[in-house]
């Protein structure tokens, strides 16, 4: 079986308020950073995945996104998955 690392990205989807994202921009703002705007605030998950190939490794990762990791009625998530080398 192969290892793969697994590392997610995840947003609040475009039209949720991200009120983390706006404190901290007003905050930037605050401190002479008024160039700086449209502030999100995400999450970034890392996890190792143990699979036949890389499509059951992708397939665990969405399936653990939707049902834990991330919530998609409100965020989006993005996966990038690197095979684990043997040494």
């Amino acid at each position: 079986m192969k290892q793969y690392q697994a590392s997610i990205q995840i947003t609040l989807k475009k039209g949720i308020l991200d009120v983390q994202g706006k404190a901290v921009e007003n905050a930037l703002h605050a401190i002479e950073f008024p160039m700086l705007s449209n502030l999100r605030i995400g999450k970034y998950v890392e996890m190792i995945v143990e699979a036949d190939d890389k499509e059951k490794a992708t397939a665990s990762v969405i399936d653990a996104c939707n049902k834990l990791v991330a919530n998609p009625i409100i965020e989006d998530f993005k996966i990038n998955l690197t095979e684990i080398e043997s040494q």
